[in-house]
């Protein structure tokens, strides 16, 4: 029976797929995604990298589980390239701060910096300088407003944000075998990176003719999404599943249906989470969490990087898989994206 079933929902994933395939993520700018694994270095071109003596820094956006391992993959790959990291700062979401980073960084006269901008649009003030010392820039997810691919900067990597909302989706329907009524909360702002991976999780449930979007909300305060949860599941008691746009929100949304003694209703999210991944695995609302590969951001970025430092051209946007973890794939999940054991909570350790 259990064969019949997975048959059943591999059918109904293979069936969703046509309805979604013109979607692909597109870059800040609308750039096409590039695969990042087909961004490699020739031996040669290896040993003219480590030939180079090249140094390099980190500038973050601030400090979280990814981005730290985001930086992990960066400087392994640039250690395994012959690249030394110099310096490594956090501006705590602080766009005056980060300015101040850069500022300090130059200081070590880093041949490349790899910086995520904490604000696309007051960045210029803070890279110009870094371009006027000669280094060059390698970003992730994001580039400073009127910046340009190849003259200002080496690439974006990111993260394949179409992939991200369709595996959500995906994860969604094998958990309901293919039917069901849904509540959708989405970004309610103008970011490309939540908005792909949203529009592409609502293509994937309406390819599914037996799965309907019942309940539909944007979310601009993440601190109302227990107050949205709570509406959908009182004006929809029978809702089966609700999608949250990211793991902050979602973590409320949880909160909303356990003070409601809600049990049935399902929530799939973006993101990786603690809390989350807690519920997940003791069988509780949680169905899937749907992550990107952090490290291979940062593996991608250094090398990329390093093929900019020695004037090769790189496509301008590159994108990592996503991966969906379920309850019985936590730890595969957490080593895939973050590139190490989950919490001790969660049997990590």
């Amino acid at each position: 029976m259990a064969h019949l079933m997975k048959n059943s929902i591999a059918a109904l994933l293979l069936l969703a797929t046509p309805a979604i395939a013109a979607a692909t993520t597109k870059g800040p700018h609308g750039e096409a995604a590039t695969p990042a694994a087909s961004v490699t270095l020739t031996p040669d071109q290896e040993a003219k990298v480590k030939d180079g003596k090249f140094t390099a820094a980190l500038s973050w956006h601030t400090t979280s589980d990814w981005s730290a391992a985001v930086g992990n993959g960066a400087k392994d790959e640039f250690a395994r390239l012959g690249i030394e990291v110099v310096a490594e700062t956090d501006a705590g979401f602080d766009a005056a701060r980060q300015k101040s980073d850069i500022e300090t960084i130059l200081a070590k006269k880093p041949s490349v910096i790899v910086s995520l901008p904490v604000d696309p649009e007051t960045a210029p003030e803070a890279y110009r300088p870094a371009l006027a010392a000669g280094a060059k820039l390698m970003f992730v997810d994001n580039a400073p407003k009127g910046f340009v691919h190849g003259k200002d900067y080496i690439a974006i990597s990111s993260a394949d944000l179409v992939q991200m909302g369709t595996k959500a989706g995906e994860a969604l329907a094998g958990k309901l075998s293919g039917k069901g009524k849904v509540g959708y909360i989405f970004h309610d702002a103008d970011f490309y990176v939540t908005n792909q991976r949203d529009r592409a999780f609502k293509a994937t449930i309406e390819s599914f003719p037996d799965m309907k979007i019942v309940a539909e909300q944007g979310l601009a305060d993440p601190a109302r999404a227990e107050d949205i949860g709570n509406a959908f599941v009182a004006q929809n008691p029978d809702l089966d599943a609700i999608y949250v746009t990211w793991a902050e929100p979602a973590e409320l949304v949880l909160a909303a249906l356990r003070n409601a003694g809600n049990k049935h209703t399902s929530i799939v999210t973006l993101d990786l989470s603690e809390p989350l991944a807690l519920d997940m695995v003791r069988g509780g609302n949680v169905a899937a969490i749907v992550a990107d590969e952090a490290y291979a951001i940062g593996t991608t970025a250094a090398r990329a990087a390093a093929l900019g430092l020695i004037g090769e051209t790189v496509p301008p946007f590159l994108a990592v898989d996503a991966i969906a973890v379920t309850g019985d794939s936590v730890k595969e999940g957490w080593n895939k994206s973050l590139h190490r054991d989950p919490p001790a909570s969660l049997g990590g350790n």
